[in-house]
């Protein structure tokens, strides 16, 4: 695990619970040259959020035990200065999610590709 005095490398948490799209966006985001760290559900991702810090959260909306959305919220309260991107393949959960935009910069759509996902993370960590 990278240190976070590590050359400005931005740590990015990816909270989701099918492994497919994690391990696709872990390696994708390793590849553009960021340390991500991995969380399966809301309830993991909160621990990790205790255990170092984070310059964005990229979450699933739908997960089992805490749902992004509540995840969202927590981190928001707790880690004000980390970014918030969340992801959904659900149209009505997207505009559950937008209705919270004062805490998610955006909520992109599954399917994305790997340059999609890196472009808009990428552009939130850019944005201030």
């Amino acid at each position: 695990m990278m240190d976070s005095e590590d050359l400005g490398v931005k740590h990015i948490l990816v909270t989701d619970d099918e492994d497919s799209v994690r391990d696709f966006v872990e390696r994708a985001l390793n590849y553009a040259g960021y340390a991500v760290i991995t969380a399966t559900n809301g309830a993991e991702a909160l621990e990790r959020l205790q255990e170092q810090k984070f310059d964005l959260l990229l979450t699933d909306i739908v997960m089992p035990e805490l749902d992004g959305i509540a995840l969202a919220l927590k981190a928001a309260k707790d880690y004000p200065d980390m970014k918030i991107l969340m992801m959904s393949g659900y149209a009505n959960q997207r505009q559950r999610a937008h209705n919270l935009d004062v805490l998610a910069h955006e909520v992109i759509s599954k399917p994305f590709s790997l340059e999609e996902i890196t472009r808009k993370i990428q552009k939130t960590l850019e944005s201030e």
